[in-house]
């Protein structure tokens, strides 16, 4: 059986992670969508340049662990003079690496988009990037709802990565009470719980917006 007296005397400390965890996902949901469109629409441009930025930075972090970028920014820029705390290192970490991943499925979403959106946008009068904004972005992330909500989940998790470096989550408040009351199963499950409280209602969430999205389509 569990040992409620574990979560009841350390509620406050699991409650601290709980909101950074919050706090550090919800950061890095923002930053990753946002740099994620970026780089999707850089890797479809028809500037070589931009196009062959995109596909490096996709390819470069999506083929590292997690960890190693993490790592570069906690441990790394200190030697360069810019010393990070383990809660902003780990942000940026989480938001660097999911965005590659999100960039992706934006991408494969613009492509499912009819390229005469394209040209009728474009011969309508709109450049480039309004024609991106106004048309083919709202079409391709309807369509990639489904693989986005996977990533945000994915995101969540992954934020345990801030205990590693000291990043103040629930995995680091989790370790800290572990260690002080040497009880390892009944730490652990709990910090578990505080976890699905976060992605149960984010996945319940994009179900239900990937079904309201296919009935106004």
């Amino acid at each position: 059986m569990l040992d409620f007296t574990i979560l009841t005397n350390n509620l406050d400390t699991y409650l601290q992670g709980f909101g950074n965890t919050l706090k550090a996902s919800l950061l890095a949901l923002i930053f990753s969508f946002i740099l994620g469109v970026i780089i999707a629409v850089m890797r479809i441009s028809p500037m070589k340049v931009l196009k062959a930025a995109g596909t490096a930075f996709v390819e470069f972090v999506r083929n590292i662990p997690l960890i190693l970028i993490l790592f570069i920014f906690y441990y790394g820029l200190p030697s360069l003079g810019m010393e990070l705390s383990g809660f902003q290192a780990g942000t940026i970490a989480l938001s660097i690496y999911t965005a590659a991943f999100i960039a992706e499925a934006i991408r494969a979403g613009i492509l499912s988009v009819d390229k005469g959106q394209m040209e009728a946008g474009r011969s309508s009068g709109l450049t480039y990037i309004q024609t991106m904004r106004y048309i083919i972005l709202p079409q391709a992330i309807k369509i990639v709802i489904p693989p986005l909500g996977n990533q945000f989940i994915n995101l969540v998790k992954n934020s345990s990565i801030l205990g590693v470096v000291a990043g103040l989550d629930l995995m680091y408040f989790g370790d800290s009470i572990s260690s002080a009351t040497y009880v390892v199963f009944d730490v652990y499950i709990f910090v578990a719980v505080f976890y699905l409280i976060l992605t149960i209602p984010l996945s319940l969430f994009v179900g239900y917006l990937e079904r309201r999205l296919a009935v106004s389509g």
